[in-house]
Formats: structure tokens, C-alpha cells, sequence
């Protein structure tokens, strides 16, 4: 003890000579002692190594979060006195609950005696929450052997901790801001709701129809598709749950609701997603902080106990705009918890910032239901921008069953991830596939540009491609002949007709061209410069897909056709597509219209931006425009008895192009088309269509893209789907029969 209070005494003495009266150490003008050589009267002088070096490495290995070797430099008193795991514990509990983003420490002062040092320096914990917390404190260091090292206390991380107490942050969290529509529609926002349900046995069989067509109304879902459920449940009074409602959306018809038997209503509160959930893969879904996630979110700046985080889509993109900025009060407590002081450092919350989309919530909607029970998606863009008006991935889910107290999720949530169907993939920006024959629309654009082909170069189309000697495939016109139907050959083509007609024996003879003419990159080429293969970067997660080089024939012949190894998602297909009718312009697409404090300017808007263009010339861009115009217009076209009749009646003009895609089970239905009817109130739109392993493109996802149009410019559905008893009801689970199916 005398020893210490020596060295203390000594500091003193120097540090008041030096500084002259300075407040501020670090300003003071002092000695250099870091190699200083110090000894008792009658004491051999002595040499000590660099103190200051020492302490620097300690305060590094702080910065960095190095706690081992941080321990490593303590001397054996003090490791004998604290585990390395009580050690590690004591800093990264400081670390947690200030919220640290950060360390900065600078060296003051340093004095050194025969054996013992002392460093005084300078620490700033940069705080998420409450900003910077600077203190000047000391560190004492003992020489063991030839090495200095740090006689560890409690007080060295901040003297408010000596003695052995601890921190405690009062968490100021801002409400997390709604996520809108474009025209200012909530599609998220902190609401009351209700869980809706059924205790089967007790429902009246007398007054269920009443009561099916009253949840119609508030739920939306179908008295046709609740009542077998209903009598399935009813055999083991089991419960069925229906769905959920904003309690102010339920309040007009809740009296007439209770008057039925057998009907739940919990109520619960939260971040509620209306209607079931509007684009729930573009919006997302917040959850509770999981167990293994305190540490690092508490770092983030969150109440790990009450807060909730995005999980997905937007609400994971935007999550630093929709949570706002957190403020907190931090503490000082004793071993037994007790409040000490209350720390100087504090900061108010500052208010989230709302996101606005660029969805519109009517024909998003319409979309959803369009898709009816199939595996698919559906994008729509804004064709002259890259705005994303709808984008529906089906099956869909229900974000609110995220919130732990809707009485529905113990029942529902396990359907969230069904590995069979996984309802949370996002099928229109990570869902991968073969695009059949809408990819002959690149290949017709890389032969037009490369010279051998022409609009006027002709080619025979029969049944067969066998121009590989041991390889043949057909086209489909065959299967169709083969299925019973008069379907011929679809004859002397030019190229335009061998895209109306969908002819893949032509498309296959100009892949094999390009390879026998060592042109063998010129497709996949041209499919990597309409976006294809690679990200086209909106703000959500997204695939990048595979775009081919064919090493062999047959990889040629089956590339021109969107097959073999090609894959590709609906996104990137929407936004050649669109860039097919704006005039080569490949915009990135964009769910975002702007991002928004409650007032004040916006802090990020939408403005279109242009991530390439089309490598064709005017003319022949002309020439695939018109070539996917005859595929609705001209009755050859393999479109023509879906769409032309909406297209005539409406004075909308379409183009577009029917995709069947080979899978080795069912093929993928494919339609991708866009819009050139320049309104001033209703923007142009590509639309892109995908039903997974159902059929054919003109049997499936033709119908469900005229739906989409039906929606966007008419306002709601006008004809119902072939395989429809009435518009959102399944009849039967194959469609009719079409004067001529196409794929």
C-alpha cells in the first residue's frame, strides 16, 4: 500500500507541475515518462520497457473486442482474482447495455516506478443510444519478468462500475411507422384486431349460411370454400379459425355476428396487416427478438423484451426508417440492483419515418385473388418506370399470425412453412424457372441483330425438330395432334409468325445455327443484357438465376427455348418485358415511392432509373413489338381466343407471349405481356404471369393476366376463369377445353 500511494503521490506532484493549472489533461503539455527511469534512494537504477505501449495494446484489443487477449495481458494476481469468462462477461455486459457501436481510447499520461506504472487515459463508448460517454480513468500495471502488465479493476471500463456495479439503460422507443400504399392506403400500421373463428360443433346447420356469407364480408373468404371445412371440423367440434379484422372494421357488424352460435372473437393488439396481409412478401412481417439474437439487437439499440424487428420484405428493408430512432436514460445500480445515480448521458427518441410504396392496394389485391389456390406469381410494373403496382407470390400468408397473442396462431402458423408449398418464398423475385417459350423473344431479338436472319427469313414448321442426327424433339402441335385435336403443323413461317405461332422447331434451328457458326454465346448474350441471370436490384431479396453457355448442340437447341439449364424469376422477365414496350429502356424495379418522417421532406424518393437498355436497333425492336402483338391480334396467335376480345372491346391494345415450361412433371404456365393504350389517368403496365406445373400458357396464365387487366383498367374481375363456377370459385380443377390451346 505504501509503495502505491508513492507512485499516486509522485503522479501528483508531476502532473501538477506540468499541467501549470490546465483543466483539460489532454491539452497539458507534459514530460515524456514512458521510459522514465525511476528508483529509491540506494536502489540500482533501472530501465523499464515501454509502459505506454503496454497500455495502448490493452486499449486496442478493447477496441477491437479482443477480450482473450486482453485477459492475456493481466497480470497473474488479478487472472487469479477473475476468470476469463467473468472478465468477458463484465465488458460485454457493459457493451449490451449501453448499446455500443463503438470504442475510442486515447492515452493522457503516463508515470512509471521500478516495478509498478500507472497510465491515465481517455475512454469514449460511443453509444446507440445515448451517444458518447467519455471518462478519464487509470491503469495500473505491474512488471512481471520483462513484460508490463494491467492490474485489472472494475473501474477501468468506468469508474461508475467500481465496487462492482452495473448499468441499466431506460429504453426510449419511438412507435414503428406504417407502411402505406402509393395513394396514402395503410397497409400496416399499430391497430386493434380481432381473431376470427369457429367452435365447429356449436355452429347452428339452420343459420350457416347466413353466418358463412356474414365472414364473406368481413374476411373474404368464400362460403364455398369455408363450408367443407365446416363439416369436416364439425364431426370432432374441433376449431376452425377464419382469419382476423381491425376491430373498427368488425364494430358495424359485430352485433350481428355474436347473434350466430359457435363464433370466437379474441381480440388482440399489435402491428396489425390489413386484409389478411396486402403483398405480404413485399411488406413482410415483424416477429419477437429470439433468444439467441438478445446480444446482438441489444447492441442495435433495442429492447430486446418488448421490441419487434422486420423479418422480411419491406419491413426488414426499411427497418432503420420504420423504427425510428431510439433514445434511453442510463443508470448506474448496486450488486443488489438498486439505483446508484443517474448517468449524465441521455437521449430522446427521435420519431420513425413512414414507408410508402408503390403498390396500388385495389389491384394488388385483385392480383392475389387472381392467382386462386395456384403455385405462382404475378408481377405488374408501371412499363415506363419500374414502379411495381402489384406483385403477388402464391400460396400467401397472414404476417399477423406473427403476433404472439392472435389467438389464431397456434393453429395457423406451422402452415407458414410448409416445406410443400413455402408460403413465405417470394416466387416472384427468388422463385427460379425455365421460361419456355416466352424466351424466344430473346432469341428472335439476338438472330434479328445478328444478321442472318431477317423479319422475311422463312422456315418450314412441322411436327419435329431433327436436324440433331439420335436427337428429336416436337413441337406443340404435335401434342396436341396426339391428344385428339386437328391441330397441323403450323407450316411456312417468317420469323415474327414463328413467335405468333410459338414454333419451336424454328427457334431450335437458330440456336443450332449460332453453334455450327462458332456464334455460340450470341443468345445467352443477348438474355444477359435483357436482364436475365442477374439481380435487377429492387429493395427485396431476390435470386439471380442462370443464364447458360451451350457446350453442345442440344444445350443450343434447348437454350433458344427457355429450357435446359435456363432459369430465370418472374421479375426479371416483367422488366424486359416492359422494356420490350418502352422503347429498350430496362428500368430497376422499384416497390418504394418514398420514405417519410410524420412531417417534414421526405428523406429518399422514388425516381426512376434506367440499369440498361435493350442492345436492339429501332427497326427490329419494331419488329418483336409487332411479332408479340400478333401473338393476341392475329387469330394464329396463340393468345388470340383469351385475349383479343378484351383487347377489341376496350380499345387496349396488347402484346405479349404465351410460355409453356417443360419440367419433367407438369410444365409451368407462362404469360408476359404488356400494354399500349397511353391514357393519361391509367400509366402502361407489364404484367408477367407464372402458374406453376399446371399446363399451358394459353390455358392458364393468359386467362389470369387478363384478369390482372380486367382489374387495373375496369376496376374489378369481368369473366370468369374457365375452370371457374362463378368469378373466385372454383369449379373444377381442370379448365375447359380452348378452340385452340397454345403453348
Amino acid at each position: 500500500m505504501r509503495s502505491r500511494l508513492a507512485l499516486v503521490g509522485l503522479f501528483a506532484l508531476i502532473f501538477l507541475g506540468g499541467c501549470g493549472g490546465f483543466s483539460n489533461p489532454a491539452e497539458a503539455t507534459l514530460p515524456s515518462l514512458a521510459t522514465a527511469t525511476l528508483a529509491p534512494p540506494g536502489e540500482q537504477s533501472f530501465q523499464a520497457p515501454d509502459v505506454e505501449q503496454a497500455a495502448r495494446a490493452f486499449l486496442q484489443a478493447w477496441k477491437v473486442e479482443d477480450y482473450h487477449a486482453m485477459y492475456t495481458m493481466l497480470t497473474s494476481l488479478s487472472q487469479d482474482a477473475n476468470s476469463e469468462a467473468d472478465f468477458t462477461a463484465r465488458y460485454q455486459e457493459v457493451a449490451t447495455e449501453v448499446a455500443l457501436s463503438g470504442i475510442d481510447a486515447s492515452i493522457l499520461s503516463s508515470l512509471t516506478q521500478t516495478h509498478q506504472a500507472q497510465v491515465s487515459y481517455r475512454v469514449i463508448l460511443h453509444s446507440v443510444l445515448v451517444g458518447d460517454i467519455q471518462r478519464d480513468t487509470t491503469m495500473n500495471l505491474s512488471l512481471e519478468g520483462d513484460q508490463w502488465r494491467v492490474s485489472w479493476e472494475e473501474s477501468m471500463i468506468l469508474p461508475e462500475l467500481e465496487g462492482g456495479n452495473h448499468l441499466r439503460m431506460e429504453y426510449k422507443v419511438p412507435s414503428r411507422a406504417n407502411i402505406y400504399d402509393r395513394d396514402g392506403r395503410a397497409l400496416v400500421a399499430q391497430a386493434d384486431a380481432v381473431a376470427i373463428g369457429l367452435q365447429a360443433g356449436e355452429v347452428d346447420p339452420d343459420g350457416e349460411e347466413g353466418l358463412l356469407e356474414e365472414l364473406y364480408r368481413l374476411t373474404g373468404v368464400h362460403p364455398e370454400n369455408l363450408l367443407p371445412k365446416l363439416e369436416e371440423y364439425r364431426k370432432n367440434d374441433w376449431y376452425l379459425p377464419v382469419g382476423d379484422v381491425a376491430a373498427e372494421e368488425l364494430a358495424p357488424r359485430l352485433k350481428t355476428l355474436e347473434s350466430y352460435q359457435g363464433v370466437l372473437l379474441e381480440p388482440f393488439r399489435g402491428r396489425y396487416y390489413f386484409e389478411g396481409g396486402v403483398a405480404p412478401h413485399v411488406v413482410g412481417y415483424v416477429s419477437v427478438i429470439q433468444e439467441s439474437e438478445i446480444d446482438e439487437y441489444k447492441r442495435l439499440g433495442y429492447n430486446v423484451w418488448s421490441d419487434r424487428v422486420g423479418r422480411m420484405g419491406l419491413e426488414q428493408w426499411g427497418e432503420q426508417f420504420l423504427s425510428g430512432k431510439r433514445g434511453g436514460t442510463l443508470y448506474v445500480v448496486d450488486p443488489e440492483g438498486n439505483t446508484v445515480t443517474k448517468m449524465p448521458e441521455e437521449a430522446n427518441a427521435e420519431p420513425a419515418q413512414a414507408i410508402y410504396t408503390t403498390l396500388n392496394r385495389d389491384l394488388q389485391i385483385e392480383a392475389q385473388k387472381a392467382l386462386g389456390d395456384f403455385l405462382g406469381a404475378i408481377v405488374v410494373l408501371e412499363r415506363d418506370t419500374g414502379r411495381v403496382l402489384a406483385m403477388a407470390s402464391s400460396p400467401g400468408f397472414n404476417p399477423n399470425l406473427f403476433e404472439p397473442t392472435n389467438y389464431n396462431r397456434a393453429s395457423q402458423i406451422d402452415s407458414i412453412f410448409d416445406p410443400k408449398t413455402t408460403p413465405w418464398l417470394n416466387r416472384a423475385t427468388q422463385g427460379l424457372y425455365p421460361l419456355g417459350s416466352v424466351f424466344k423473344i430473346v432469341t428472335m431479338s439476338a438472330a434479328l441483330e445478328s444478321g442472318r436472319y431477317t423479319p422475311e427469313s422463312e422456315f418450314q414448321c412441322g411436327y419435329f425438330f431433327d436436324e440433331i442426327p439420335g436427337f428429336q424433339s416436337h413441337d406443340w402441335t404435335y401434342t396436341h395432334y396426339l391428344a385428339g385435336g386437328k391441330t397441323a403443323p403450323s407450316g411456312l413461317l417468317t420469323l415474327p409468325e414463328g413467335l405468333m405461332r410459338s414454333c419451336n422447331p424454328y427457334f431450335q434451328h437458330i440456336g443450332l445455327d449460332f453453334y455450327t457458326h462458332e456464334m455460340t454465346g450470341t443468345v445467352s448474350a443477348m438474355a444477359k443484357s435483357f436482364g436475365l441471370g442477374s439481380p435487377t436490384g429492387i429493395e427485396l431479396v431476390e435470386e439471380a438465376g442462370n443464364i447458360p453457355e451451350p457446350e453442345n448442340e442440344i444445350d443450343a437447341v434447348n437454350l433458344a427455348i427457355g429450357q435446359g439449364n435456363t432459369l430465370v424469376t418472374p421479375l426479371q422477365v416483367a422488366d424486359f418485358v416492359a422494356a420490350i414496350g418502352n422503347g429498350g429502356r430496362l428500368y430497376v424495379p422499384h416497390v418504394v415511392e418514398k420514405v417519410a418522417p410524420v412531417s417534414g421532406e421526405p428523406t429518399h424518393v422514388f425516381t426512376p432509373t434506367m440499369r440498361g437498355k435493350l442492345p436492339l436497333h429501332p427497326q427490329n425492336l419494331k419488329v418483336v413489338q409487332d411479332a408479340m402483338t400478333s401473338v393476341v391480334n392475329n387469330p394464329r396467335g396463340t393468345a388470340y381466343f383469351v385475349l383479343s376480345g378484351f383487347s377489341n372491346s376496350y380499345n387496349i391494345p396488347i402484346a405479349g407471349k404465351t410460355g409453356t415450361a417443360e419440367t419433367g412433371r407438369e410444365p409451368h404456365a407462362w404469360f408476359a405481356g404488356y400494354t399500349n393504350a397511353n391514357r393519361e389517368n391509367k400509366p402502361d403496365i407489364a404484367v408477367v404471369v407464372l402458374v406453376e406445373n399446371i399446363g399451358e400458357g394459353s390455358d392458364y396464365a393468359a386467362p389470369i393476366f387478363r384478369r390482372v387487366l380486367e382489374a387495373y383498367f375496369l376496376g374489378k374481375p369481368q369473366v370468369k376463369y374457365p375452370w371457374e363456377s362463378e368469378i373466385g370459385v372454383v369449379a373444377t380443377p381442370e379448365p375447359e377445353e380452348e378452340a385452340t390451346p397454345e403453348p
